[in-house]
């Protein structure tokens, strides 16, 4: 059974990365998890004045997350009741970066899927800030579904990547569970001036090739002159459904993710992003 953590703040974007969610895991056995942590909720709450209320306004806002959490699990039943599928609802009083970290140990998740931004919904950014939050520092694999995507099924994928790193099997299995009921084409994408492999990155890239063994995986190397024109232009050129990152140290991922501000960002996602940790946990 995949085990899923779908955080909420009951936002548009967050019932967009829901209902992606139900329609991509409709074959599988699915457990998901629906989380809404509420501490930065109630030491923003403008009738917060002092210490006095702060109990009444915690309690107001703990039954609020609870009363809207139980309207999303309604929701995810009306969309989808299927048989195969398993919710739990999470209302909890701490960060979301926190709460997030021990649930995915506690669940052993598998995968973590949300919107590119929350309620806030700036558009002048690329990455809402819990979502970059997430991206950087939860170790679990992440979806993130950009703002109004119409759910379309990944027939096409790109996996970028310079092959050196050997990544986690786990996560390899991830992207392979994904792909296998839509006998997803896989695109092992190397941009490089050079095409030539080291030795280090052939093993890697055949580690790669054996652990997707049901998808038609294939390599592609293209010359670049900007890593992010590049990713952009062939997910054009080549109508991909999913674009698939692995944020590790010294990676091009790491570098955009790890930028001062969000607002440098340059990469324009337009598609569901899927990108694997390589930093840590298993």
């Amino acid at each position: 059974m995949v085990q899923v953590l779908i955080p909420t703040d009951f936002s548009d974007n967050a019932m967009n990365a829901l209902k992606y969610a139900l329609e991509l895991y409709k074959h599988e056995r699915v457990e998901f998890y629906f989380l809404n942590a509420y501490q930065d909720e109630v030491y923003s709450n403008d009738e917060l004045l002092n210490r006095n209320n702060f109990e009444d306004i915690l309690e107001s806002v703990r039954t609020n997350s609870q009363t809207l959490l139980e309207s999303f699990l309604k929701a995810a039943n009306t969309l989808a009741p299927n048989p195969r599928y398993k919710y739990h609802i999470i209302s909890a009083y701490n960060s979301l970066i926190e709460e997030t970290d021990i649930i995915v140990n506690a669940k052993n998740i598998d995968l973590i899927i949300m919107g590119t931004r929350g309620k806030t919904n700036d558009k002048t950014i690329r990455f809402g800030s819990n979502t970059l939050q997430v991206l950087k520092y939860v170790q679990c694999p992440i979806l993130v579904i950009p703002e109004n995507y119409q759910y379309k099924r990944p027939k096409h994928i790109v996996f970028t990547t310079n092959f050196m790193i050997r990544y986690k099997r786990r996560e390899l299995k991830l992207l392979n569970r994904i792909a296998t009921p839509y006998r997803s084409k896989i695109d092992l994408l190397y941009l490089s001036k050079y095409p030539k492999l080291s030795i280090r990155q052939e093993d890697n890239k055949a580690f790669i090739m054996e652990t997707l063994p049901e998808n038609n995986v294939n390599y592609v190397n293209e010359d670049h002159k900007n890593i992010t024109d590049a990713i952009q232009s062939y997910i054009t050129k080549n109508d991909i459904d999913l674009l698939v990152m692995v944020n590790t140290r010294h990676s091009f991922l790491e570098h955009i993710l790890f930028k001062s501000t969000i607002d440098t960002i340059t990469l324009h996602i337009e598609i569901p992003f899927l990108v694997m940790q390589n930093m840590g946990r298993y």
